[in-house]
């Protein structure tokens, strides 16, 4: 028999600050990350400030975002994809500073930021005992939570950059090579018993270098197979996009783990 009452199933489930997993999250996830490449590109190319001001600026932006996210007491959306955001523009400028101005490179860069999502990962379950969303039920597991998809999203614009320009694929190449592996996972959610807090995970990682590739393409120059277009007026756009999704379109918080 199942003791447990509707009241203490409601209350467990208002700990979900996170929404439920539906296509427009992954849709505005995807702007999100595209805007934290053009926005974070914006600050530190465009402003003329550099990867490391840059960084700094966008640092202080996530941890204000994370502890407001924090303090709700439940899932509200604004707050929710803004520290989303607040995380793929530090995500993007961090990388940049690790890649670019200290040296090591796109393939160094993302084996040390995948080490630094695995090592996350790895302590959150070992203090916690799950790194499902489900498991957020707490200030010191939600921490846990926005470390991790700060380095997932810092890793994204590693591999984003290391696929379209080391690896020579170019934007569309990229593009199409995140669309396929996104196609992969979402097989693997339909047609196999693959653990879905791994999915989840898998997926989010790599919507974020395919935002990045997006991006980049968006405000590229033409010479770099770019479209060339204003950082500020791309990061103007997504923004308002993901605006009209939020405010048009109801999200309710997740009732089950990713």
């Amino acid at each position: 028999m199942n003791m447990t009452s509707p009241r203490t199933t409601d209350a467990k489930h208002a700990f979900a600050k996170v929404p439920e997993l539906t296509l427009l999250f992954w849709v505005i996830k995807i702007a999100a990350t595209t805007l934290g490449e053009t926005g974070g590109d914006a600050v530190s190319m465009s402003m003329n400030l550099g990867y490391l001001v840059a960084t700094a600026i966008f640092g202080v932006a996530f941890l204000v975002a994370v502890i407001v996210q924090i303090k709700t007491t439940r899932f509200r959306p604004l707050v929710y994809w803004t520290t989303i955001v607040a995380t793929t523009t530090v995500g993007t400028t961090l990388a940049d500073f690790a890649d670019r101005s200290l040296g090591i490179g796109y393939a160094g860069g993302a084996s040390l930021l995948f080490v630094l999502l695995i090592a996350t990962l790895v302590i959150w379950r070992r203090a916690m005992g799950s790194v499902s969303v489900e498991s957020v039920a707490n200030p010191r597991a939600e921490c846990f939570y926005w470390v991790t998809i700060m380095f997932s999203q810092t890793l994204g614009t590693a591999l984003g950059d290391w696929t379209a320009d080391s690896a020579g694929l170019g934007y569309a190449g990229g593009v199409l090579i995140f669309v396929a592996l996104l196609a992969v996972v979402a097989a693997f959610h339909f047609f196999t018993q693959v653990s879905r807090t791994a999915l989840f995970w898998a997926a989010f990682i790599l919507t974020r270098p395919l935002g990045a590739v997006v991006g980049d393409f968006l405000d590229k120059p033409h010479a770099s197979g770019g479209l060339d277009l204003s950082r500020y007026w791309a990061s103007a756009t997504l923004l308002a996009f993901m605006m009209g999704c939020i405010l048009l379109f109801p999200q309710r918080a997740a009732r089950t783990a990713h």
